[in-house]
């Protein structure tokens, strides 16, 4: 009270002039220090401002996009689903909806609106909540590139300071057509290109006044008005969108009236629907460290693949179909017969049944169509290109080339009688006198419980013997013992070789099993291998992608497809004229139906592990794969490789329906001339009609004597 009593005291002793100076320093006293403390804050507020000087160099992460043989949109890669397009590629009608909803005074303000400001700055008072709103394009242009999602004051302050940095520095048009291709629309898109897309399937220039509305009204809440979560709301808000164009005389009554009629999604652009995603996989795993995870992922790439959609989807749906159906028909047979209360009761499997698909273009090794497993979700693993399992009798081919190299010919006699080898601590070597069971039994008698003695007896499935068979009958029937008796008069190194040069890329066993298809492989590399033998013992490397580019145009590669001359074409040819045959009497005649020149060959591996079928025509080579991941046995007893060429069959009649009727081209050097299929030697009129074939031969080779059979 004393100290107030005496301050009273001295202001009355002050004249009024001294009064008046010392108000006024008390006055500029305090000014200053709020200016210097305003000073302060704001320094501390803008100190870690960015520079917009450089807003025109700006890139953001950008969606790379992988595509199919007709262009057509395979899959993308992402961290943002964004495409960056020029103001002259997006509708008008967006533009002008954007303005009218977000900032109907864009082309007269400075960056921001002071009036709009006081007037969210009252309402956010009132309500007591953070800074919002009344943020004019510039404004949210900056917040969505430079600042972080946070509603505060001070990122408030830095928006607006930002806002007019970029008004002075960049055009009005060159702020629009930022603000479209940054402007976050849902579902993980940025930008009007991509919300396009996903929403209504079209790029963005074929958008309609509808849904140019329809996506302007998402902007505010992209979650909540999305047509995928409320067909109503999404509806609601195309209805303010238009109302609010009209009353900015962007749009007449009858356009907005047609506008409201037009169809809102449902549901996702089937553009981003999921197919091929083991090929999707397998492009990322050749491309990812050859550009790095962020050209990939953000550059905005477009990667052009060899693959076929037209191919690649009925190929999924087929496969599915019957591995479904194989799934529930091993599930019945696993049923406990005793229990006849409930006779429709099925027993799910302890294992799905997977299966592989694969179509590589004969002349080039195009990869047209991937199917690495029935569901990429479940399981990842590609069996197309991962899988190790045993080729069983589709590897037959290559024992055959490997005679034919030697001076076989399709002609030629061999032997399907009984064998056994022993091995020796070295090697494996034929039990000499061994030709027939009752020998064999006698022979290894002495043997039959001692460790150190390995025995192995082969035999064909049906545990029967033919004798001496022509070599083309042996490839069509699938003779076990033939190919056996084959590996080792040509030698099971020379059949490993072959089977390298044709495409194997594994290490063979070379043993006299290995004609047996014991060694392990994958169906990319057998369908490889196979296209060889189809591409006139030209060996071209499978590939997938053809071209990639970065997002100016600019191409960073191209395929050239890598060929290597493996084999003659009159071998080639010999061969495959063989294995025409096996389609057309063999193992694989289910696939006849298909009613055009196909060369094949079927295969069930040990215990019936494997199933395969690998056929071809002069312009695809496809393979068919089938069996558990855990090795386990397929179960039906009754189930031979035949039913994976069903499959094949029936996907291939899907893909072939438009494709030229053609045969495999003759080259020089091939002559035909008639044989008697049991004997191999020429025929002669009285042989009869069933046992007469046209057989091709490389010129010189063809037999000279004729028949001596009495039919």
């Amino acid at each position: 009270m004393d100290f107030i009593r005496n301050f009273l005291d001295y202001l009355d002793r002050l004249s009024a002039r001294e009064l008046v100076l010392k108000t006024v320093y008390l006055i500029g006293v305090f000014s200053a220090a709020v200016i210097i403390l305003a000073a302060v804050l704001m320094h501390n507020i803008l100190s870690d401002i960015p520079s917009v000087d450089k807003l025109d160099e700006y890139t953001p992460s950008l969606t790379t996009y992988v595509y199919d043989i007709n262009n057509q949109v395979i899959a993308e890669f992402s961290v943002e689903k964004r495409a960056i397009l020029p103001l002259s590629k997006i509708p008008v009608d967006m533009q002008n909806a954007v303005i009218a909803m977000e900032d109907r005074n864009f082309f007269r303000h400075w960056g921001i609106s002071p009036r709009g400001i006081m007037r969210a700055l009252l309402r956010d008072i009132l309500h007591r909540r953070s800074a919002q709103g009344a943020s004019t394009i510039t404004q949210q242009l900056s917040r969505g590139i430079y600042l972080k999602p946070e509603k505060t004051i001070t990122r408030k302050i830095k928006e607006m300071v930002l806002a007019l940095q970029i008004e002075r520095n960049f055009s009005k048009q060159e702020i629009l057509a930022l603000y479209l291709n940054q402007i976050y629309l849902g579902n993980g898109v940025y930008g009007v290109q991509s919300a396009s897309k996903l929403y209504f399937g079209k790029d963005v220039s074929e958008m309609t006044l509808g849904e140019c509305a329809m996506l302007t009204g998402l902007i505010p809440s992209p979650e909540r008005f999305s047509p995928f979560n409320s067909q109503e709301k999404a509806k609601q808000r195309r209805h303010l969108v238009l109302q609010r164009m009209l009353a900015e005389h962007y749009i007449t009554a009858q356009e907005a009236a047609a506008a409201e009629t037009e169809t809102i999604p449902t549901e996702k652009s089937t553009l981003f629907a999921s197919h091929a995603a083991y090929f999707v996989e397998y492009v990322r795993q050749q491309l990812e460290p050859k550009y790095g995870v962020a050209q990939l992922w953000k550059g905005g790439m477009k990667i052009y693949t060899t693959l076929d959609l037209a191919m690649q989807v009925p190929a999924e749906d087929i496969m599915e179909k019957y591995l479904a159906k194989y799934d529930q028909d091993s599930a019945k047979s696993r049923a406990p017969a005793a229990d006849k209360d409930k006779p429709d009761e099925v027993i799910p499997s302890s294992a799905a049944l997977q299966g592989a698909f694969v179509i590589l273009d004969t002349k080039t090794g195009a990869i047209k169509a991937m199917i690495g497993g029935r569901n990429y979700r479940d399981s990842k693993f590609n069996r197309v290109t991962q899988a190790a399992r045993q080729a069983g009798s589709t590897f037959k081919p290559f024992v055959w080339m490997a005679a034919l190299m030697s001076g076989y010919t399709p002609a030629t006699l061999v032997d399907d009688s009984p064998m056994a080898y022993y091995y020796d601590g070295k090697d494996w070597r034929l039990l000499e006198g061994a030709t027939d069971q009752y020998a064999i039994d006698l022979a290894i008698q002495p043997f039959v419980g001692n460790k150190d003695f390995k025995i192995w007896v082969p035999n064909d499935f049906d545990g029967k013997t033919l004798g001496r068979i022509t070599l083309r009958r042996g490839l069509e029937q699938s003779r076990n013992l033939a190919s056996i008796n084959l590996v080792t008069h040509v030698g099971p190194t020379l059949v490993a070789d072959v089977a390298r040069r044709a495409g194997i890329k594994h290490n063979l066993d070379a043993v006299p099993s290995i004609g047996l298809g014991t060694s392990l492989v994958n169906p990319l590399e057998m369908t490889s291998a196979f296209s060889t033998f189809g591409n006139g013992g030209i060996h071209v490397a499978p590939f997938g992608v053809l071209k990639v580019t970065d997002n100016s145009g600019r191409v960073l590669e191209e395929a050239v497809p890598e060929e290597s001359e493996s084999f003659s074409p009159q071998l080639s040819y010999v061969l495959v004229n063989m294995m025409k045959g096996v389609v057309q009497r063999g193992t694989g005649i289910y696939a006849s139906r298909l009613k055009r020149p196909l060369a094949g060959k079927t295969g069930t591996s040990q215990d019936s592990k494997d199933m395969w079928f690998i056929g071809m025509t002069p312009d695809l080579t496809a393979a068919a794969w089938m069996g558990y991941d855990d090795y386990g046995s397929i179960p039906l007893k009754d189930w031979t490789s035949s039913l994976t060429v069903a499959w094949w069959t029936e996907i291939m009649e899907a893909v072939l329906k438009d494709q030229p009727v053609r045969d495999f081209p003759v080259p020089d050097g091939i002559v035909f001339v008639t044989i008697d299929r049991n004997s191999g030697k020429l025929a002669l009129p009285t042989c009869p009609a069933k046992d007469k074939l046209m057989e091709a031969f490389i010129k010189g080779t063809e037999p000279k004597e004729f028949c001596d059979v009495q039919h």
